[in-house]
C-alpha cells in the first residue's frame, strides 16, 4: 500500500540542497533500510547536478539474503540489455545496483578519509563510537544526508540500556556494569539538533522530534551579485591574479577566501626554489586541505619540480588531492594522455586508488604516491607533500622532514588520528628551530622557514552547518574556545579537590554540559593524545572517576567556578589468584587494569594483582595555570584522600556504603508508547560537586601511573615519590616515546612489608626493576637521554659515611676484577696509560657504582659521564655532543670517577690482591763469608797436603820391601863386578827365581793399585824392570 510521505521530511531534504547543509535521519525499524530508497529517491529530486554517490557503512555483515544478491544479479543483466522495468522492479535491488554505493567495514573507515559523499548509512549502533561518528559524518557534503539505522525498540530509552560492543573493553574482573550515559546524552542531544529527525520505519516522525513542527520552505536567494563579503574578497583576488602564471589559473579553482590565500602561500614557497621551507596547513574537516594541496602541486609541476612525493595513511585518502591535480592541469592547459598520464594501483588493498602521475610536457616529471614508513626512498625528492598527517605517528612524521621543500596538511578536529600530537609537538619545535635559524643565520639563506595556516571557512558545506555543530558539541571537538580566562589565580593552599558525579555530568543539563566542555577544553589543550572515544570512556566505564581542583567557591554567587585542574582515575586491582596465574600461563592480558596485569607479568607474581588501587589515567591543568603548582597540590590531595587522612574518623570506620544506584532516563520515561513518548532530561539528579570530605574513599594499597616517558613528567611524578617498575624497551609508534609505569604504596596494615624501607612492600620490586634497567641501558635504552636515565636509576652519588665492605663483596670482586685489571686501571689513573687500555674495564665499575657497591661520593656530572660511558657504552664523541662539553673536559670528568673508584678499590682489597698476586721467583746473590783469594789458597793447600800425603805413603820401606830382590845379593854383586852393562835408565836386569804364579798374582795387584790411583787423581806410575 502506497503511503504519502510527510512533506516535514521533503523540506527539510530541500532546505539542506538549498543552504549546502547537512541533514540527519534516525530511522527505527527492522524494516528501516526499505525506507532509504525513497530518501535517496527524495535527495536525487532536490540536487541538481548527478546522483548523490553513497556510503554504506556496517560492522561485519550486510544482511542481504541470498535470494536480494541474486535478484540484484538478475538486475543487473537486465540494465545491460536495456529490458529493464523500474515498475517490475524491487526498489531496493534496483538501488542497490544503481546508486553508486561504496560499502566499507568500520574497521576499515580509515580509508575514507579524504572522501565526499552525498549520503552515508550508518547501521549497526551497537559498534558506533564517538570515533567512527566523527569520521564518517565529516565525508558527507552540504545538502547530503546522514541515515542511522536502528533495529526496532519498544522505547527511545532502550539505547541506554543497551549494550556497545566498545563496553567489553570497560570491564574489568571488579567492576562488570558498564553504564549507558553516553547514549543518553546522545539520545538527548537529537532533540536539540534542528536539522536532525528521528522516526520510524514507515517514516512517522517521532515526539522527541518536535522542533520539525514548526519547519518551513527556505527561500532561495535569486541576487547572483548579493555576494557576502569573503565572497566579494575572493571575487577580488582571483580578478587581481588572472595574469599571474601559474598562480592565475588555479585560483580561479578556489572555493574561499582561506583557501585562495593558503594556495598563493604554497605557490610563493615553490616559486622561491631555495628547498628549505616547511609550510603547514591546519583546518578542521570539509576546510578544502586536500583541494589546495592538490592545486599546490599542479603549480609545482608548472613550475618545473621534477620529482613530487605524496603521502598519506593510505592512498584511498588522496583521492581527493588527485582529482584537484588534475584539475589543477586542466586549468593549466595540460591534456591526459598527451601531457601526463595517470597511473592506479594494482594492489587490491587500495582498490584502485591513483598512486602516479607520469607528466611529459616540459620534461619528465613525476608525483608519486609513498606509504610514510618508505622514507628512505625520499632521496632525489624536491618536494614531500603530507596530507592527513595526524593520522601518521608522529615518530614517522618527523623521519620524513629533510632538506626538501614540505608541505603538512593535518586535521584538528572531526576524528581522532593522533589527537593534537601534530600541533602541540611537532609544529611546535618546527616553529622554535625556525625562530633559532632566523636568529643565528642573520638574513643569510641557511636555516629552515616554517609557515602555519589554518582553515576556518569550510567548503564540504556552508557555514552555519547545524550537523557541525552538534557533533562539535556532542563530542567536544571545538572545545579550544571554551577555556575560560581565570581573573584570579589562588594560592595552591587554598584549593580543594572534589569530586565530580557523572551521572549528574553526562544528564545534557546546561550548567553540566558547560562543566563538561570545559573539562574537556583542559583536557584538549593540555594532552597531545586526545580522540572522540574518551568521552565515552570517561562517561561509561564502571571503574573510572572524576576529581577536579577548584579554588575557593562563592556559593553566593550562581555561577561555575574556575575549574584549575582535572584528574580522572581508575580503580584497578582486586583480581583473583586464579585470573593471574591463569594470565601468566596464557600469556594473555585482559583488556583494563593496566597495572596489576603488567605488574604480573613483569616480576611473576601473583599476589599483587590481588590488591586494589588507581591507577591516574589524566592530569590537565588551565594553560593559565601550569607550573604554578596546582598539579601537585591535586595529586597530594588525592594521596591523602585515598589514605583516608582528608575523611573525619568517624567516617572511616563505617562500613562500605553502596553507591546510590545508578537511575537512567529509561525510569524518567513513560509507559507508552514509541509516537506518543516525550524524552526530557532527568530533574532528580544528585549535586555535581562533592567534596571530598563528603564522600568515603576507596580502601586502596597503592597509586600508579602509565604515561609516555619524558623527562619533565617524570620528575613530576619522582617529585611525588612515585618509582618506577616498568619501562617499555620498544617505543611507542604515536609517539615514540617508552610506556613507563611508576608506583607509590599507601599506608595500609592489610600488606606486610619486609623492613623499614620507605617502600613498604614495594621496595624489593623496585630494586629489582633498577637492576633490570641498569642491564638494559647498553641495549635497549641506548638512545635514551642521560638526564632521563639518571633520573629513572635516581643513584645515590654522595656517601657521607663509609660503608665496610663485606666478604661476599669481596670474594664478588675477586671474581669479577683480576689483579691485573686493578693495575691497568691504577696505570691510567696515574697518566701511565691511555683511557682505551681501560674500557673494557668501565662498564664493570659502572655497574658496581649504580648497585652502591662502591660508596664514592662523586658530582651529578661525573656520575653521568660514567652512566653514559659504562653503561650505555656510548663513545666520547657521542658524549660530547648529548652534553655539549668539550673533549677534554668529559676525558678530565671521566679519569677523576677512575682515580676514586681505584681509591676505594685499592682501599678495600690491597691486602687480598697482595696475597694472590703471582709474582716470578728471583735468584738472590748474597756474598760469601769466604773471600774468593782464601777460598783458592786453602784448596791449593788442601791439595798439596793430599799429594804429601801420598809421596808418603808410596816411599814406606815396607811397601817398597815388595820390591825387594830376595837372596840374589851374590847375584847383584856379581853382575856389577863383572862389568855389566848399565843401561841409560839405570836399570839392571836380573832373573827372578820365582815361580809363574807368584808373578801373576803380583801383575794382578799391581794392576789393581794402579787403577785405584788413577781413580784418585794421580798420574805417577811406578814401573820397576827386572832382568831375568
Amino acid at each position: 500500500m502506497r503511503k504519502k510521505v510527510d512533506e516535514r521530511i521533503r523540506t527539510l531534504i530541500d532546505n539542506g540542497v538549498k543552504t549546502r547543509h547537512r541533514s540527519m535521519f534516525v530511522i527505527i525499524g527492522d524494516k528501516s533500510r526499505d525506507q532509504i530508497v525513497n530518501l535517496h529517491y527524495m535527495l536525487s529530486k532536490a540536487v541538481v547536478k548527478s546522483r548523490p554517490n553513497v556510503l554504506w557503512c556496517y560492522k561485519d555483515k550486510l544482511e542481504l539474503s541470498s535470494h536480494k544478491k541474486k535478484r540484484a544479479k538478475q538486475v543487473k543483466k537486465l540494465m545491460q540489455r536495456g529490458l529493464l522495468d523500474p515498475e517490475k522492479v524491487d526498489p531496493f535491488s534496483l538501488f542497490v545496483e544503481t546508486g553508486g554505493i561504496t560499502y566499507c567495514l568500520y574497521k576499515d573507515s580509515e580509508r575514507i578519509l579524504g572522501n565526499t559523499f552525498g549520503m552515508c548509512i550508518l547501521q549497526d549502533f551497537e559498534a558506533l563510537t564517538p570515533n567512527l561518528l566523527a569520521r564518517t559524518i565529516e565525508t558527507v557534503e552540504g545538502g547530503g544526508l546522514i541515515v542511522l539505522l536502528l533495529r526496532s525498540l519498544s522505547s527511545l530509552t532502550r539505547l541506554c540500556t543497551m549494550v556497545m560492543d566498545v563496553h567489553e573493553r570497560f570491564r574489568t574482573e571488579s567492576h562488570l556494569q558498564a553504564a549507558g550515559r553516553f547514549n543518553e546524552r546522545f539520545l538527548l542531544s537529537l532533540a536539540s539538533c534542528k536539522a536532525c529527525v528521528v522516526m520510524d520505519d514507515e517514516l512517522n516522525i517521532l515526539p522527541i522530534s518536535s522542533h520539525m513542527k514548526s519547519i518551513s520552505t527556505v527561500a532561495l536567494r535569486e541576487d547572483s551579485e548579493g555576494l557576502s563579503e569573503a565572497d566579494q574578497d575572493l571575487k577580488n583576488l582571483k580578478e587581481q591574479l588572472n595574469d599571474d602564471f601559474p598562480v592565475g589559473p588555479l585560483i580561479g579553482n578556489c572555493c574561499t577566501l582561506d583557501q585562495g590565500k593558503a594556495v598563493i602561500t604554497f605557490l610563493d614557497a615553490i616559486l622561491d626554489k631555495t628547498l628549505r621551507s616547511t609550510v603547514a596547513l591546519l583546518a578542521a574537516r570539509g576546510r578544502g586541505k586536500s583541494a589546495a594541496l592538490g592545486l599546490a602541486i599542479a603549480g609545482a609541476i608548472a613550475a618545473g619540480y621534477s620529482n613530487i612525493f605524496v603521502t598519506a595513511p593510505s592512498p584511498e585518502n588522496l583521492k581527493t588531492l588527485f582529482d584537484f591535480v588534475c584539475k589543477g592541469f586542466d586549468k593549466l592547459e595540460y591534456k591526459e594522455h598527451l601531457d601526463y598520464d595517470v597511473v592506479k594501483s594494482t594492489n587490491p588493498e587500495f582498490k584502485r586508488a591513483t598512486v602516479r602521475i607520469n607528466i611529459y610536457k616540459q620534461h619528465r616529471q613525476t608525483i608519486q604516491y609513498v606509504q610514510p614508513h618508505e622514507h628512505e626512498k625520499l632521496s632525489q625528492v624536491e618536494l614531500l607533500v603530507v596530507d592527513e598527517a595526524a593520522a601518521i605517528p608522529l615518530p614517522i612524521v618527523k623521519s620524513l622532514l629533510g632538506p626538501y621543500l614540505v608541505f603538512l596538511s593535518s586535521t584538528v578536529n572531526g576524528y581522532e588520528g593522533t589527537g593534537r600530537s601534530l600541533s602541540l609537538k611537532l609544529l611546535q619545535q618546527l616553529e622554535e628551530q625556525s625562530q633559532v635559524s632566523a636568529k643565528s643565520v642573520e638574513g643569510t639563506l641557511s636555516g629552515r622557514l616554517f609557515k602555519k595556516m589554518e582553515l576556518n571557512e569550510s567548503i564540504r558545506y556552508a557555514p552555519g552547518d547545524p550537523i557541525e555543530s552538534w557533533l562539535h558539541a556532542l563530542l567536544c571537538l571545538d572545545v579550544t574556545n571554551s577555556i575560560p580566562n581565570i581573573n584570579r589565580l589562588p594560592s595552591p593552599s587554598e584549593c580543594d579537590l572534589y569530586y565530580v558525579n557523572r551521572d549528574t555530568l553526562f544528564s545534557y543539563h546546561k550548567d553540566s554540559e558547560l562543566f563538561l566542555q570545559r573539562m574537556m577544553a583542559l583536557y584538549v589543550a593540555s594532552h597531545y593524545k586526545n580522540s572522540p572515544n574518551d568521552l565515552q570512556l570517561m562517561a561509561d566505564a564502571p571503574a573510572h572517576h572524576l576529581f577536579v581542583l577548584l579554588g575557593p567557591v562563592d556559593e553566593s554567587k550562581n555561577h561555575l567556578p574556575d575549574i584549575l585542574c582535572v584528574i580522572q582515575v581508575s580503580l584497578e586491582g582486586q583480581i583473583s589468584r586464579i585470573s593471574a596465574m591463569k594470565s601468566l600461563s596464557d600469556g594473555h592480558q585482559p583488556f583494563g587494569d593496566q597495572i596489576p596485569w603488567k605488574f604480573c607479568e613483569q616480576f611473576e607474581d601473583t599476589v599483587f594483582p590481588s590488591l586494589s588501587g588507581a591507577r591516574i589515567v589524566r592530569i590537565a591543568t588551565h594553560p593559565s595555570a601550569m607550573r604554578l603548582g596546582y598539579g601537585s597540590v591535586a595529586v597530594e590531595l588525592l594521596t591523602r584522600y585515598f589514605e583516608g587522612q582528608l575523611t573525619p574518623i568517624s567516617e572511616v570506620d563505617v562500613e562500605d556504603t553502596p553507591d546510590s544506584p545508578y537511575v537512567r532516563v529509561t525510569e524518567a520515561a513513560e509507559k507508552v508508547s514509541l509516537l506518543k513518548e516525550n524524552i526530557k532530561p532527568r530533574t532528580d539528579l544528585p549535586p555535581l560537586l562533592v567534596h571530598l570530605r563528603e564522600r568515603q574513599p576507596e580502601k586502596l594499597h597503592y597509586i600508579g601511573v602509565s604515561f609516555g616517558l619524558t623527562l619533565d613528567l617524570f620528575r613530576f611524578w619522582r617529585k611525588h615519590r612515585f618509582a618506577p617498575f616498568y619501562i617499555g624497551q620498544i617505543p611507542s609508534t604515536v609517539t615514540g616515546e617508552h610506556t613507563c609505569m611508576v608506583l607509590k604504596p599507601l599506608n595500609n596494615d592489610d600488606v606486610e612489608a619486609n623492613g623499614a624501607d620507605q617502600w613498604g612492600f614495594f621496595g624489593p620490586f623496585y630494586q629489582d626493576f633498577r637492576r633490570r634497567f641498569t642491564r638494559l641501558l647498553g641495549s635497549s635504552f641506548r638512545a635514551m637521554e642521560y638526564k632521563l636515565a639518571m633520573s629513572v636509576l635516581d643513584p645515590k652519588i654522595n656517601f657521607t659515611e663509609p660503608e665496610p665492605a663485606s666478604d661476599g663483596f669481596l670474594k664478588l670482586l675477586d671474581e669479577i676484577l683480576s689483579p691485573y685489571d686493578i693495575q691497568r686501571l691504577e696505570a691510567y689513573t696515574n697518566n701511565r696509560a691511555d683511557f682505551h687500555k681501560i674500557l673494557d674495564l668501565v662498564p664493570t665499575l659502572a655497574r658496581l657504582y649504580f648497585r652502591e657497591k662502591l660508596p664514592v661520593s662523586v658530582s651529578y656530572t661525573q656520575a653521568s659521564v660514567l652512566l653514559c660511558s659504562g653503561l650505555q657504552e656510548k663513545s666520547i664523541t657521542c658524549i660530547q655532543g648529548e652534553m655539549k662539553l668539550e673533549r677534554q673536559q668529559i676525558l678530565s670528568l671521566f679519569i677523576k670517577v677512575m682515580k676514586k673508584l681505584h681509591k676505594h678499590l685499592y682501599g678495600i682489597a690491597s691486602k687480598e690482591i697482595d696475597s694472590s698476586l703471582p709474582r716470578l721467583r728471583e735468584v738472590v746473590m748474597k756474598p760469601h763469608s769466604v773471600s774468593v783469594d782464601e777460598d783458592l789458597n786453602d784448596a791449593a793447600k788442601e791439595v798439596k797436603d793430599e799429594m804429601q800425603a801420598k809421596m808418603d805413603g808410596l816411599l814406606d820401606p815396607e811397601l817398597l820391601q815388595q820390591y825387594a830382590i830376595a837372596d840374589k845379593e851374590v847375584d847383584f854383586e856379581n853382575a856389577l863386578q863383572n862389568g855389566g852393562k848399565i843401561s841409560s835408565g839405570g836399570l839392571i836386569s836380573l832373573k827372578s827365581s820365582r815361580s809363574g804364579l807368584e808373578k801373576h798374582e803380583k801383575q794382578k795387584e799391581s794392576h789393581k793399585s794402579g787403577k785405584k790411583r788413577n781413580k784418585e787423581g794421580n798420574s805417577s806410575k811406578l814401573n820397576k824392570k827386572r832382568k831375568p
